[in-house]
């Protein structure tokens, strides 16, 4: 005997009867009594009594079907999620254009290191805080509401950047635009999630990663050529088309269900005690900055350097309570955080983006520093490094999607990344460039790392997951990913300026100006430039503090992803075959499964014990 769902009804298969069909909503309410099953004696009696028959109550149904394995199913996507998921694609790589080129927009506002550092960092830490706000709202309002507002904040806020004529003003605009940034990222997860069964997500998920891949490459070079040829305000100028091309085609293109409720049941839905709570802890956040002037500035041990960091710290341990404890819609679900696997996945989130950012903040020094290039040069330096990593990611979760398996990627994803960081520390000042494939072999390891992780990562946090948190799920590795970008930027900061003085103090002729060439290691490039050729003893010198910085941060980065793998080795290996279950599915195709109400009195059951039953029940976009 078998069950299966179809658009709202449930098909009996009798073995001698064939397909019967018994509706969810009317007949599951009331007891079933399901056609008469074969005699046990093996005759095929047509004319059995109602006392071999099988009656199953409506709540005795769905307990059974819960323990039956599930095969997920989906229509194949059509052509309007294709072109929604393409302009969802073209949104996040416009996010990442402007996120790698702030290198440039320093130089030309005259920004030191530290300010360049707080332009990424503010990004970064807005972008982390609303995250999970975005997600958490769009449960109560909705996907598509939520990202246009988010596209809203984007476009508005790159307006400000691109009008910036000081360090402020841009720290200001990069911060709004983090807002934006923030939701169209996690929202773009959120969707897929609610779109795409489980097991073929991956692919989806690699795509996504490929365009940020992308335009971390671009945005230097791209950066670059507009600031030699044209304006760097064009940088930002850029996204103009790109948004107003996303406000015209989410639209008319992403048809989601909505919520249903009326907007005062969707105001009182949220956690609005919690949103406040993580906004005044994130507030707090900025403990990351003392960790970029920690050493620098002020000294460690300052109140200035270990009083944010403490409020920091404390704020988001008595939001985690709050959320575990006393919310009952929370924005972190405390059920998020009991699968190991998902722990050490989050861990590895963190791991991944600290590198990934530190990486795109740094190397393009180490080009332009240590090798004299220009920054279209020192973009286009970055390739080899960045275009493994969108490939790697799409080919790793299409292939995630074929086998259902991904504890391999994870495994392999972090002893290729922790390889290729070790080799990075191989680079010196005199390492030979455009002459040998040394660099590009060094780069590449890691690179393909990278963007194995990418989807590997996000596949086992959503497969320890159950149904109701997948979407929180999907925005939580978000968050973490960018929690770790930030740091990257904050943390690495604050290594390379470090090592920086420490490494010019023991130089006699650079001992007296050691503090000041650490504080600005972005301005420090053109120092080493315009250095006149009798200086070159100096100027060899400074090269060295400035690559034995880089390759000690690398060494630093790559202890952390050697943690990550030891930590990594504790995923397991969860099915993939998981229902497609969501509130806010495709418009017009909504689940075919209705849900019977747990609560209904529970009637009899009688008669002989049916043979072995199984159900497949099928979701869809």
């Amino acid at each position: 005997m078998t069950f299966r769902n179809e658009r709202g009804s449930f098909y009996y298969e009798h073995p001698i009867f064939g397909t019967r069909k018994v509706n969810a909503r009317s007949d599951l309410q009331k007891n079933l009594e399901l056609l008469p099953l074969p005699r046990q004696d093996g005759r095929q009696d047509y004319n059995t009594s109602k006392r071999d028959a099988v009656i199953i109550t409506s709540k005795e149904f769905q307990i059974f079907a819960q323990d039956q394995p599930i095969v997920p199913s989906a229509p194949a996507p059509g052509w309007r999620f294709h072109a929604a998921f393409g302009c969802l694609c073209l949104v996040n790589l416009v996010c990442a254009l402007d996120a790698t080129s702030l290198a440039i927009v320093a130089e030309k506002l005259h920004a030191n290191a530290i300010k360049a550092s707080w332009w990424g960092t503010s990004f970064l830490l807005t972008a982390t805080v609303f995250q999970p706000t975005f997600a958490a709202l769009s449960h109560a309002f909705g996907r598509k509401p939520l990202l246009l507002v988010a596209l809203v904040f984007f476009t508005a806020d790159a307006i400000i950047a691109a009008l910036a004529n000081n360090s402020t003003t841009m720290l200001v605009g990069r911060s709004i635009q983090g807002v934006g940034g923030g939701g169209i990222s996690a929202l773009t997860y959120v969707i897929v999630t609610d779109l795409v069964t489980l097991k073929d997500r991956g692919k989806w998920f690699g795509l996504i990663s490929m365009m940020w891949a992308f335009g971390s490459v671009a945005g230097p070079v791209i950066g670059g050529a507009l600031a030699e040829k044209a304006s760097w305000r064009w940088i930002f100028w850029l996204n103009m088309p790109f948004c107003v091309l996303g406000f015209i085609t989410i639209p008319v293109f992403l048809k989601m269900a909505p919520v249903k409720g009326g907007l005062q049941d969707k105001i009182v839905r949220i956690d609005w005690i919690g949103v406040a709570r993580f906004f005044s802890s994130a507030r707090s956040l900025r403990f990351s900055c003392p960790l970029t002037w920690g050493g620098l500035m002020f000294p460690w041990s300052y109140r200035k350097t270990l009083l944010p960091m403490g409020i920091g710290i404390v704020g988001l341990l008595a939001f985690m309570l709050w959320s575990c404890t006393v919310s009952s819609e929370p924005i972190l679900r405390g059920s998020m955080f009991k699968s190991p696997t998902a722990l050490v996945s989050y861990f590895g989130s963190v791991v991944h983006g600290m590198f990934l950012w530190s990486a795109l903040y740094y190397m393009p020094l180490y080009f332009e520093g240590a090798k004299g290039f220009t920054p279209i040069e020192a973009g286009i330096g970055l390739f080899s490094w960045r275009f493994t990593t969108g490939p790697s990611a799409v080919n790793v979760g299409i292939v995630v999607a074929k086998t259902g398996k991904y504890r391999w990627a994870i495994w392999s994803g972090w002893v290729l990344t922790a390889t290729g960081i070790g080799l990075m520390s191989l680079f010196k000042a005199d390492t030979r460039t455009w002459e040998t494939w040394e660099w590009v072999f060094l780069s590449l390891v890691s690179g393909i790392g990278l963007g194995i992780l990418y989807p590997a990562m996000s596949i086992a946090i959503q497969a320890s997951a159950s149904n109701a948190d997948l979407p929180s799920a999907a925005a939580l590795y978000c968050f973490f990913r960018n929690f770790g970008q930030m740091l990257g930027v904050a943390v690495g900061g604050a290594i390379f300026q470090n090592k920086v003085k420490y490494n010019m103090s023991g130089y006699a002729d650079l001992a007296d100006k050691a503090v000041e060439y650490s504080k600005d290691a972005a301005a420090l490039v053109e120092v080493i430039r315009k250095m006149p050729p009798e200086l070159v003893e100096v100027k060899h010198e400074i090269n060295t503090s400035y690559v034995d910085s880089l390759r000690f941060l690398w060494l630093v980065m790559c202890a952390f992803a050697v943690l990550a793998l030891v930590v990594g080795t504790h995923t397991k290996e969860i099915s993939l075959e998981k229902e497609l279950e969501t509130e806010q599915g495709w418009q017009g195709n909504a689940r075919s499964e209705e849900r019977v109400d747990t609560n209904l009195k529970e009637q009899s059951r009688v008669v002989s014990t049916p043979p072995a039953r199984s159900v497949s029940i099928y979701g869809g976009i």
